[in-house]
């Protein structure tokens, strides 16, 4: 599948392990006392302390502002990844498939902090702020981005479904039963699945095509 990666300047950047700059003479995290957190992930930032190499780092959002948020990002020449999903969208008796972002009000964005004029971020149009932690921003566990971004398509669109099982409670996401909850009674294969629909007081036994049927709390 494909990864949305915008233009940045000196070719494309791995977000990927860092080392730490301080004070004290430069060493990689596995040198460091903490090599168990590699790549030094729960390493609060002091003073003097700042990450060197890129990172993803969480960008909060106004609200409804995503998409406008990664594109003057990416006019600035960040590197920038705004997963999202699919949802149907109900208005009257239409239904629609939108995509919207996979955090609400999020966004992600690749910073080398030692480097990059971060700071600058804060001040993009539909931008709320960078999430910090003491006076530098925090970064992302490694491979939480990366692992989204292979369960991505070229639109960024998250190709996960929850697991769902015979006795869960499930709820159906379209057609003549959209929004009706009821209880998964099997897996018939073929991409279908039994289930049974609390309807008028009962439960109907209905087949429909598995891409259609969510878990009853799922956000999608």
């Amino acid at each position: 599948m494909g990864i949305l990666t915008l233009y940045v300047p000196h070719g494309p950047v791995s977000c990927g392990t860092s080392v730490i700059l301080s004070s004290k003479p430069l060493r990689s995290v596995a040198d460091s006392p903490r090599a168990s957190d590699a790549p030094g992930l729960r390493q609060p930032f002091g003073k003097s302390t700042v990450r060197v190499g890129p990172r993803w780092y969480a960008v909060q959002c106004l609200a409804h502002r995503e998409s406008a948020a990664a594109a003057q990002l990416g006019n600035q020449n960040y590197q920038v990844f705004l997963p999202r999903r699919r949802k149907i969208r109900r208005h009257a008796r239409k239904t629609e498939t939108v995509l919207v972002p996979f955090f609400p009000g999020y966004l992600f964005v690749c910073l080398d902090i030692s480097r990059d004029r971060w700071r600058s971020v804060n001040g993009t149009y539909g931008v709320a702020k960078l999430v910090m932690q003491g006076e530098y921003p925090a970064a992302v566990p490694a491979g939480v981005i990366e692992a989204l971004q292979l369960s991505s398509d070229e639109l960024s669109v998250v190709e996960w479904r929850p697991e769902i099982r015979p006795g869960d409670a499930v709820r159906v996401l379209a057609g003549p039963f959209s929004d009706v909850i009821g209880q998964l009674e099997r897996l018939d294969g073929a991409g279908r699945v039994r289930v049974l629909l609390e309807i008028m007081g009962g439960q109907v036994p209905v087949v429909l095509p598995e891409e259609i049927v969510v878990s009853r709390d799922s956000i999608v």
